[in-house]
């Protein structure tokens, strides 16, 4: 028989994970294509008002500025898509996805990513979407809180026949809380542990998955 306390407990640690979820989500929109459409349309602004009074050539540089925003905020919006799952992760798996993450964020940023997933292959859907979210935030915590230039990402199979996800990168060392407690909470949805280390030069995110989480 079910234990109606243990029931109301997991229920209750959904509903803040699900309520953690959203509010990570209005963070991302908020700081991102929120803040280019603003800008955006400042800029829009100043432009017509520059056209109106037969001012061209002061025009012209507020359009190519605004052009760029609007790249920017597509770029945004489409992170935010992936967000939810890319299309390669069930398509392609855990490596290639990560892979196009890596792709994107080394692109837009000017960011050496470097992703080594042997491991990949093997993981069930759970633990490959899960670790999938952990890399994607490990990745934008790094990039806000201080541009790094190089980030290697690991998935290897451990000596028990888990698996370990492995994040280092040699940005800023600051992290919000927040985001690492909400990195904690994934991994130990996945029944995995969690570890952050920092020295003088990098910051390390450590995921384990037993044999059972990894593959089940």
């Amino acid at each position: 028989m079910t234990d109606p306390g243990a029931f109301e407990e997991g229920l209750r640690a959904r509903l803040r994970a699900e309520q953690d979820e959203r509010r990570r989500l209005a963070e991302l929109v908020h700081d991102g294509p929120l803040q280019h459409v603003a800008a955006l349309s400042q800029m829009l602004d100043a432009a017509a008002v520059a056209l109106e009074q037969g001012d061209a050539p002061g025009a012209g540089p507020l359009l190519a500025r605004a052009r760029a925003v609007a790249r920017e905020a597509s770029a945004d919006l489409r992170d935010l898509i992936a967000v939810f799952e890319p299309v390669t992760l069930s398509e392609q798996g855990f490596a290639a996805a990560v892979e196009e993450l890596a792709g994107r964020v080394g692109t837009r940023r000017g960011i050496a990513v470097v992703v080594d997933a042997p491991a990949g292959g093997l993981l069930g859907e759970r633990a490959r979407s899960g670790l999938y979210q952990i890399v994607r935030e490990a990745l934008d915590q790094a990039v806000r809180r201080g541009p790094p230039h190089h980030v290697s990402v690991t998935l290897t199979q451990t000596a028990t026949g888990g698996v370990q996800l492995v994040v280092t990168d040699d940005g800023a060392q600051e992290r919000r809380q927040a985001v690492l407690d909400g990195l904690a909470e994934r991994s130990d949805d996945l029944n995995g542990t969690f570890t952050y280390e920092r020295t003088e030069s990098t910051t390390t995110i450590r995921i384990g998955l037993p044999p059972s989480a990894a593959y089940g």
